[in-house]
């Protein structure tokens, strides 16, 4: 009975650790939408509530920190268990970032409602809308354990990356074309980065799912042929510049 009671909380630490990632998940995924609603609709109230909400999802990711360093102090898991624990503590670890990614955007549209339109601004809230459903389709494969839903997910990345290209170009000849377009180009290539880079946190919590299920590399599963998401380099100094 004692072992019994013990497997139960053991399972039941796992599922809240589970529950808390997926929590946290959706939480980022909402400050995203409306951190593109907030630029739409040059809504500085809206865009100030994702600002603060970035606090609560940073406290979320301190929490599944500690209940991982918990369970792995009292429980000492091991195989797919310990995967798992991991896996929490790497796809926390990404979300942590959407979160920041969206805030950022967010703050970006605060300054955008102080300038005039720039028609770009539609290609924007498309290309966030791509980076979302990735977010929700991981996360869905994450409560899955849907290894198949997760590798959908990375390769998805490559649209997100082909329209920020096309839109980087779009946004270059509209400065060219008048100085005063420079500003608020700018500050739209900045959302647009972060938008790409949301993308590219979105792979490598798939990346993470197809080892928690799988116990092997995704990279190292798909077929030589397929196009590989193209990520900047660990530490770019763009990160640095957002």
């Amino acid at each position: 009975m004692v072992a019994e009671h013990i497997v139960t909380a053991y399972d039941e630490e796992l599922q809240r650790v589970a529950s808390t990632v997926s929590h946290m998940g959706g939480m980022a995924e909402a400050q995203l939408a409306d951190a593109i609603r907030a630029l739409k609709d040059r809504d500085v109230d809206l865009a100030q509530e994702v600002i603060q909400k970035d606090d609560e999802i940073d406290r979320l990711e301190e929490d599944i920190n500690e209940m991982c360093i918990r369970v792995l102090a009292l429980r000492q898991p091991m195989a797919l268990d310990l995967r798992e624990i991991v896996a929490a503590l790497k796809i926390s670890s990404d979300v942590e970032r959407i979160a920041d990614y969206a805030t950022n955007a967010a703050k970006r549209a605060i300054i955008l409602s102080r300038t005039p339109p720039v028609k770009p601004l539609k290609t924007i809230p498309r290309m966030a809308m791509i980076a979302q459903e990735m977010i929700k389709d991981v996360l869905d494969a994450f409560l899955e354990r849907d290894s198949d839903k997760a590798v959908a997910v990375w390769l998805r990345d490559s649209d997100v990356d082909d329209m920020y290209t096309s839109l980087f170009r779009e946004l270059l000849t509209y400065m060219m074309e008048d100085p005063r377009n420079i500003s608020p180009c700018t500050h739209l290539l900045f959302v647009a980065k972060n938008i790409e880079r949301i993308g590219d946190h979105a792979t490598n919590i798939a990346e993470t799912i197809h080892f928690l299920v799988k116990g092997t590399r995704l990279r190292d599963a798909l077929p030589p042929d397929v196009d590989r998401p193209h990520h900047m380099g660990e530490g770019g100094n763009f990160d640095d510049w957002l």
